[in-house]
């Protein structure tokens, strides 16, 4: 959703403009691809019209970034998609002052602190100029929307802090670390091989999918070695009490197991475990007075929910099956 040739830093808050509505004659189209300045875009929108923001911005890395493509049909041309290098200047001096005179801006705290820790630097530069469309990616999100900001170590930690203050800090979700290479050499520090994925949410009533990912080979071969013959396929069994005593049901002694002499109680109520032992669901190990467990099996797992660390995903710009898919932009996901 961010981009846009030469990524402008003026500063245009026209809907604080009483009178100047041209923002209003343009509504969002889906499978739409808008070229500009993002900000100038999404202050033309409604509110609270997006589910789902994914940003792949600037990262402050110094660096500038070009695109190929054809122009006009023949022959191919090469534009700057923008400048990645950051210095203070006068567009970056109008962000400041309007946010110091701005105090019920979401961003307000957060840049004013920043501003007496790093000062008129390029770094605050790039902070404010995230910071101004950051906001208006908050108005737009739907109560139940998501953002996932893409960055690198360079300043994802200014970028936390400036995400906290305008979609609160409660709504912050998880920060995702993908290993973008398997090495990389850098003098007098540890290689830098992966990008930060800043995942917060409008609200608590975000739509949430609980996506799963296979079991490596490697762990079934070592887990699932059970099988009964019963035609459910292997199993591996895993612990039917939990940490913690309880009052109720799940605290009381079942078949000469007291759950609360270890300080934990049953997973379930102990009319759930004969049901389950009925079933067939309960291993029994062969030495005498060692506790029931639950068997679990590989036909039923739903598999590992995804979590915050991303390694199987090669790096495009240095690995990949098919280089021809990289289409001369030097960042592409």
């Amino acid at each position: 959703m961010l981009g846009g040739e030469g990524w402008s830093s003026a500063y245009a808050d026209t809907r604080a403009d009483a009178g100047f509505d041209w923002w209003r004659d343009l509504s969002i189209e889906t499978n739409t691809l808008y070229y500009g300045d993002c900000l100038d875009w999404m202050q033309r929108w409604d509110d609270a019209c997006v589910d789902l923001i994914y940003l792949d911005p600037p990262f402050n890395s110094n660096a500038n970034y070009n695109i190929l493509y054809s122009a006009d049909g023949g022959g191919q041309a090469q534009y700057r998609a923008f400048d990645d290098t950051w210095t203070w200047d006068e567009a970056a001096a109008g962000r400041l002052a309007m946010y110091q005179g701005a105090v019920g801006r979401p961003a307000h705290n957060a840049i004013m602190g920043l501003n007496l820790m790093l000062g008129h630097s390029g770094m605050l530069a790039y902070l404010t100029y995230m910071a101004e469309r950051l906001e208006q990616m908050h108005r737009l999100l739907k109560p139940t929307g998501s953002i996932y900001l893409h960055c690198d170590p360079t300043a994802s930690h200014y970028l936390k802090v400036i995400m906290d203050a305008v979609f609160g800090a409660a709504n912050f979700r998880s920060e995702i670390i993908w290993k973008r290479s398997h090495s990389h050499n850098s003098a007098k520090r540890y290689g830098p091989v992966h990008d930060v994925i800043l995942f917060f949410t409008k609200s608590d009533t975000y739509t949430w999918t609980n996506m799963r990912q296979p079991y490596d080979p490697e762990y079934i071969e070592r887990y699932f070695k059970f099988d009964d013959g019963d035609g459910r396929g292997f199993y591996w069994t895993g612990d039917i009490t939990g940490s913690g005593t309880r009052n109720g049901e799940t605290g009381k002694e079942w078949r000469g197991f007291n759950p609360t002499e270890k300080r934990r109680h049953w997973m379930v109520s102990p009319a759930d475990l004969d049901a389950l032992d009925k079933d067939g669901r309960i291993y029994w190990p062969p030495t005498p007075g060692a506790w029931p467990k639950l068997k679990r099996y590989l036909s039923e797992a739903k598999g590992i929910p995804l979590q915050d660390i991303i390694g199987n995903i090669y790096g495009l710009s240095t690995m990949g099956s098919s280089r021809s898919e990289r289409l001369g932009y030097p960042t592409q996901k």
